[in-house]
């Protein structure tokens, strides 16, 4: 995996502040704080339960907050819908891709951009583009989308939320289940997209994966962001290490 480059920090695009979810009568996430920064890849790191998928469904509106505030460039968002958060320019890559799988790996990328109104020359720009990002999609365009292997699936999930035009694409759990050649294809595209200018917030179940894509990450655990900072610093904490890679502390 290459180095990466150093940008200007930017500003918040994204604010989380005190922010409260659940399902039913379970309260999932107590007060989470967090900012994504304009033109970074930020990394939500934790343990099974932690919270961070709940977190992700709560900032695109498939769960409602019970508390706190999410505001996104500036305008409170919290309680906005699924669609309405969409068409602000925050796009979902759900954790199990959620594709619809009878339907054609085209058609599955070209439903992510259902609220945008473009003609058919448009659209075809942006089908390029993917395919361009990633190749195997273009000679996959025409097959069911639940036939293709776990690698592919998720290429087309992360297409299908570019296809929306976001400013914050925001990928639970990238490489769940993928091979490590895989994995390192996603990461390479993922920091082609940033250099273009792409924000991104990413889930990842490796720690060590999530904290060198990154520039800055979050540790979540039982429903709180228990510690934050530059990805490079937590990689070197002892805590971190200890607690998610199995090295003890020297």
């Amino acid at each position: 995996m290459g180095v990466r480059a150093e940008r200007p920090a930017g500003r918040d695009l994204l604010r989380v502040q005190g922010l409260q979810s659940g399902y039913g009568e379970i309260t999932v996430l107590w007060g989470v704080d967090l900012a994504v920064r304009e033109g970074e890849i930020t990394a939500l790191i934790g343990s099974n339960g932690a919270g961070k998928s709940t977190l992700m469904r709560t900032l695109s509106g498939l769960v409602p907050a019970r508390g706190g505030k999410v505001t996104w460039n500036g305008e409170e968002i919290q309680g906005d819908s699924p669609a309405r958060v969409l068409d602000l320019g925050i796009a979902h890559v759900p954790e199990g891709r959620r594709l619809f799988s009878a339907m054609s790996v085209e058609d599955n990328l070209i439903m992510g951009a259902y609220l945008r109104k473009i003609g058919r020359a448009e659209m075809q720009r942006d089908l390029d583009r993917i395919y361009t990002i990633f190749p195997k999609l273009r000679e996959r365009r025409s097959q069911a989308a639940g036939t293709m292997s776990g690698g592919e699936q998720q290429m087309c999930a992360i297409g299908r939320g570019l296809m929306s035009a976001p400013r914050l694409l925001m990928i639970d759990e990238l490489s769940l289940g993928l091979s490590p050649l895989l994995v390192e294809q996603l990461i390479d595209a993922l920091n082609a997209l940033n250099r273009e200018g792409l924000t991104i917030l990413v889930v990842e179940q490796d720690v060590v994966t999530a904290l060198e894509l990154s520039t800055s990450a979050y540790v979540m655990d039982t429903g709180r962001v228990v510690q934050h900072g530059p990805s490079r610093e937590l990689l070197r904490d002892p805590a971190v290490r200890q607690a998610y890679l199995g090295v003890l502390a020297g």
